[in-house]
């Protein structure tokens, strides 16, 4: 497999082993947002049943995007077995149907119908706030214009992922029994997912990262995901817990825009 290129100002030293470059990776994290003030509130029972909406909802305008990140990746990838592998990340998400059966975005519905939120509430986007949608966007644009190999590394926050799901698993139904258990297919439905594309991201990261310069590029990579996951709960933590969403000195009507790129 090619080797991804060097940034332009190269790492001193010489290449990680394989296992220490994969130690690297997985020190970050230490900055996963399941250790967010907000995810640390729902996991521990003290979010209010608006700030639980308020998750399920900007987080599924993330969700919507992802098979549209992954189509940009698989876009500029000219490896057909890789694409052949990539492809079932789409699959997990849009499903295998018309009607999206068994795909992530049908559970989400199913989890914001579980938390009190209407199908339409979720696909009109109107509680999507700014900075989450900013955020979502910035990740998305990055996997269009980057080479397919560092695309693929940006998804490497899902080694960290099983671990949020297991704890929301092990902690909501306790905390939070006005929520629909039928609402918690996600969660249990990427837990094996979420292993198996971790295999196949590592896979790459280590095939292609090979100098001291590309694996230090490849953590700016992973750094720059979690930095988008943990701004998208910045955003909410404002609207959602300290009242102050945007444009609230001057209205309490959601303003913002939906759609303009």
């Amino acid at each position: 497999m090619t080797r991804i290129a060097s940034p332009s100002t190269t790492a001193q030293g010489e290449a990680l082993s394989p296992s220490a470059f994969r130690e690297a990776l997985m020190a970050k994290g230490a900055y996963y947002h399941i250790h967010h003030p907000y995810q640390v509130d729902m996991a521990e029972g003290r979010a209010s049943p608006e700030q639980l909406r308020g998750w399920v909802a900007n987080r599924f305008y993330y969700q919507t995007n992802i098979p549209q990140k992954d189509a940009a990746l698989l876009a500029n990838c000219p490896d057909a077995a890789f694409r052949r592998r990539w492809i079932q990340r789409l699959l997990d998400h849009d499903g295998h149907d018309a009607d999206g059966g068994g795909g992530g975005i049908e559970a989400w519905l199913t989890l914001g119908e579980a938390v009190g939120l209407s199908r339409d509430e979720l696909w009109s986007q109107e509680h999507v706030l700014p900075g989450v949608r900013f955020a979502v966007d910035a990740y998305v644009n990055f996997v269009r214009r980057a080479d397919w190999r560092e695309a693929a590394i940006s998804s490497l926050t899902e080694l960290f992922a099983p671990e949020a799901h297991r704890s929301r698993l092990a902690t909501w139904p306790t905390h939070y029994p006005w929520i629909d258990a039928a609402g918690y297919g996600y969660f249990r439905k990427r837990l094996t997912e979420a292993r198996r594309d971790v295999e196949h991201g590592l896979e790459v990261a280590l095939a292609v990262c090979t100098t001291r310069a590309t694996q230090e590029r490849a953590l700016e990579i992973l750094q720059f995901k979690l930095d988008v996951l943990w701004s998208m709960l910045d955003a909410m933590t404002l609207a959602y817990q300290l009242g102050r969403p945007p444009y609230h000195t001057v209205t309490d009507q959601r303003v913002y825009h939906r759609g303009v790129s």
